[in-house]
Formats: C-alpha cells, sequence, structure tokens
C-alpha cells in the first residue's frame, strides 16, 4: 500500500470566512478525515497559515509570499495509505474545500526510498 499526499489548494486564500463558516468546515473536515481514520488510512495531515510565509528563490532571494503574481494559494495537506491513486482521489472527492468556488486538491503519491523516479 502506498502513501499519498492530498494538497489542499484554494482559489483565492485571501478570502476571510465568517467564525460561523470556519466553525461548519471545521466540522466537515473533522468528519472527512474520520472517515478515512475509520477505514485505518490515515497517516498525518495539517493545515497551512497563509499570512505567515515566505519564499526562497535560487541565489538565496527572498520573497513575501507565497501571494506574488497568482491568486492561489496552499491550504493544507492530508497524507492517506491507499491501494492506488484512485482510491486516493476517492478521499479527496470528500473533502469539505472542494466546496469553495475554484479550489483543488491535488493528489500525489509520495516516493519511497525505493522508487527510482
Amino acid at each position: 500500500m502506498d502513501e499519498y499526499m492530498l494538497i489542499f489548494r484554494h482559489e483565492d486564500g485571501k478570502k476571510i470566512a465568517s467564525p460561523e463558516q470556519i466553525q461548519t468546515w471545521m466540522k466537515q473536515t473533522m468528519d472527512w478525515i474520520g472517515s478515512i481514520a475509520a477505514q485505518n488510512k490515515f497517516v498525518a495531515g495539517n493545515g497551512l497559515i497563509f499570512d505567515d510565509a515566505k519564499v526562497v528563490h535560487h541565489n538565496n532571494v527572498v520573497t513575501n509570499g507565497p501571494f506574488g503574481d497568482i491568486k492561489e494559494t496552499l491550504g493544507g495537506y492530508l497524507i492517506v495509505k491507499a491501494e492506488s491513486i484512485d482510491e486516493a482521489v476517492e478521499f479527496a472527492k470528500g473533502s469539505p474545500v472542494l466546496q469553495g468556488p475554484g479550489n483543488t486538491m491535488e493528489v500525489r503519491r509520495i516516493a519511497k526510498n525505493d522508487d527510482k523516479h
């Protein structure tokens, strides 16, 4: 069984939700994670803070970020165990992140030490 990272992509991370929206979203997120954990396939996960970030470029140039020229931001991640990328995609489809217009979930297999690519 492989591990996959589900990456939460928000179209505009600068939008501020109301406290009620945040509470609803957090409950939905905990329920979603709980359903994955109930299958013994949850590994780890966390959210990312939008307003406390820097980007380090080549030649050690550091900029405030990651908001430069793009609006999309990474909101967090979940690591799950799955038999295939298709199973991991099914987990991603249940994410409350997808309720936001333009939001997406990226699904990537995590490399193992014995992977050749």
